[in-house]
């Protein structure tokens, strides 16, 4: 088992990506603390994760605030101990539309879900790390960081932002045995933020837009994202540090 041993914090991981990652990561043999704000959806995750004889716990907490990333850090070392990885996954948009029809309140509230969560993560966990003596981050970022297009103006710099962070981090955390790495997903019609992202509808038109700009053909799914994930959260990606892996079927070429 390539997690055997190890516990990792999976942030947004009530559906989505964040399930995906989860149950991927608990079949690995790693202890797996999930967090959403969705107390029903990840008791439903930590409840899947049980059946399967993995070890789980469940932690309700909103990750752009202080007060929720000491809640998930201390639960976590409380129950497993330690924590060895922190995917931080949770996300949200605004609807697909013109930058200058984004209300201020949507630009905060990106911004505090994807990019303040980031920062508050490394304020918790990397005590714990560098106790530990290391431990990784993995980031999801978005092909919207690397390749941004209209309508989502806010977002993709909001991803772009997770990138940068991300490199400089690995830069900065280095010498403490800390890695940080990002994986950019294309677009995937099985994440709670697909409509958003189409501006509307998730229609059989939308979907054939998207698609038509995806050289393999097919959208990213949770399996996907997951096995990167897995991958760079495992010993095998000991020297890997500051990278992004586009899942993306060559969507950013």
């Amino acid at each position: 088992m390539r997690l055997e041993g190890k516990v990792a914090i999976v942030t947004g991981a009530g559906s989505g990506f964040g399930e995906g990652i989860a149950k991927r990561f608990a079949e690995e043999g790693a202890k797996v603390v999930v967090n959403d704000l969705s107390a029903e959806a990840g008791e439903r995750v930590a409840s899947a994760i049980r059946q399967s004889r993995g070890a789980v716990l469940f932690v309700q907490a909103d990750v752009a605030t202080d007060s929720g990333w000491k809640k998930i850090v201390g639960e976590g070392v409380g129950k497993f101990g330690r924590i060895d990885a922190c995917v931080n996954n949770a996300g949200w948009t605004h609807r697909n539309k013109p930058m200058l029809e984004c209300t201020e309140a949507e630009f905060d509230k990106v911004y505090a879900v994807n990019v303040k969560s980031i920062y508050l993560s490394a304020k918790h966990c990397i005590p714990v790390f560098r106790k530990q003596g290391g431990g990784c981050f993995v980031q999801i970022a978005s092909t919207a960081g690397v390749r941004p297009r209209p309508g989502l103006t806010v977002y993709n710099s909001s991803k772009g932002a997770v990138i940068n962070m991300s490199k400089s981090m690995a830069a900065e955390f280095g010498p403490d045995k800390i890695r940080v790495n990002c994986v950019n997903p294309v677009f995937s019609p099985e994440t709670a933020l697909s409509a958003d992202f189409a501006g509307g509808a998730l229609t059989p038109e939308a979907k054939a837009r998207f698609l038509a700009t995806i050289p393999l053909g097919r959208f990213s799914t949770p399996l996907d994202v997951a096995n990167a994930c897995l991958y760079l959260a495992s010993d095998e990606a000991a020297m890997v540090s500051g990278v992004c892996v586009e899942v993306d079927g060559a969507r950013c070429v």
